[in-house]
């Protein structure tokens, strides 16, 4: 299948999703949106009021901002993907629990298996866990690691920009410095092949897999 089948596949497969109580009192199952060839994946916590509304992705006063930051760094919604590491809106927009975390972990794998981006952006504490487990946000915002064959850049929400004025310069320099830095290293280690996801082991091969790459820079 293409990478346009798949993502459709996923979205429909989210739209009817109900695998945990979160699609309960809720409009719209929130997939993702973007490029499915896409170099840059962006990856959030889930849905607000907007997203629920309107069943996309980053619409509301965080994704505005958003799209000023990938404006900032030359980038665009239609060439980047968007998605959140829960699909459906938490209640209040409160915190995502770690069982509807894990009830949407498969959706998004398939995903970024079928973008295959060389770059991937966690936004807020909840999405970077799933690369950087047990760091704290704080301490390495704005950093970037080789995890998998994937350059993967932990950056603050956008919404808590907007929620503590204190942080909205940082997360502007955190974008400005680390996005195009992380995309030059991605094409400078796939020039020399070294950028790419790795390969699922075949069932008789028992060796085990290699230990993962973690290279900050």
């Amino acid at each position: 299948m293409s990478a346009e089948e798949v993502l459709e596949r996923i979205a429909a497969a989210v739209r009817d999703c109900t695998k945990c109580d979160l699609y309960r009192n809720t409009k719209n199952g929130v997939p993702g949106e973007g490029d499915p060839h896409a170099e840059v994946m962006f990856i959030g916590e889930g849905p607000g009021y907007h997203e629920d509304r309107q069943g996309r992705p980053f619409v509301g006063p965080a994704g505005a901002f958003l799209n000023e930051l990938l404006a900032s760094v030359g980038l665009d919604r239609s060439t980047v993907f968007i998605t959140n590491v829960v699909k459906h809106r938490p209640p209040e927009n409160r915190d995502p629990l770690p069982e509807e975390i894990a009830a949407c972990g498969d959706y998004l794998t398939e995903q970024i298996a079928a973008i295959d981006p060389k770059v991937i952006v966690t936004l807020g504490r909840f999405s970077m866990a799933r690369f950087f487990p047990g760091a704290r946000i704080g301490a390495i915002h704005g950093q970037a690691k080789l995890i998998d064959g994937r350059i993967v850049v932990a950056m603050y929400h956008p919404a808590a920009a907007l929620h503590q004025a204190s942080l909205k310069q940082t997360v502007i320099d955190d974008f400005k410095r680390a996005i195009p830095a992380a995309l030059t290293e991605a094409t400078r280690l796939a020039a020399a092949g070294k950028l790419s996801a790795p390969k699922k082991q075949d069932d008789d091969d028992q060796s085990p897999p290699p230990p993962q790459q973690m290279t900050l820079f």
